[in-house]
């Protein structure tokens, strides 16, 4: 594949197939004709050709995925709320909903993110931890 930039589904796909005849290489980074036909012989002959910045960027990616990604919207806005401090009444309040159903989105929450109940009440504490530690690692 020759791209102008890095589609990080589209290599991770391409990985994902096992590394016989692969290659995914950055247009603006094919320096020499001569280069560009090595890697292209390469790949004929069931070799690999990557480009660094690819590997790079898929490295990055990998390294931080967000724990909270297999969260809802609502669990998030929910745990959000949590992490500012806010009860489960006020958290209900804010959204709209019933005290019963934050406490099934805080449930959830912790289930999701592997909190077991055995953990004396501190899970709540861990959620948050869990929610500043995402947002600190999206803010770079």
């Amino acid at each position: 594949m020759l791209s102008q930039y890095v589609e990080h589904v589209r290599a991770a796909q391409l990985l994902s197939r096992g590394a016989a005849g692969v290659g995914y290489l950055l247009k603006d980074r094919v320096g020499r004709v001569e280069e560009f036909l090595r890697a292209l012989e390469r790949v004929a002959a069931g070799g690999v050709a990557m480009d660094p910045e690819v590997i790079s960027q898929l490295m990055v990616r990998r390294t931080f995925d967000d724990p909270l990604d297999v969260l809802s919207s609502r669990e998030r806005e929910v745990l959000k709320l949590m992490a500012e401090g806010h009860g489960n009444g006020a958290i209900g309040g804010l959204l709209f909903i019933a005290e019963t159903s934050v406490n099934k989105h805080i449930g959830n929450i912790f289930a999701k993110l592997g909190l077991p109940a055995t953990d004396g009440g501190h899970r709540r504490v861990q959620a948050v931890l869990a929610y500043l530690d995402s947002v600190a690692a999206q803010a770079g």
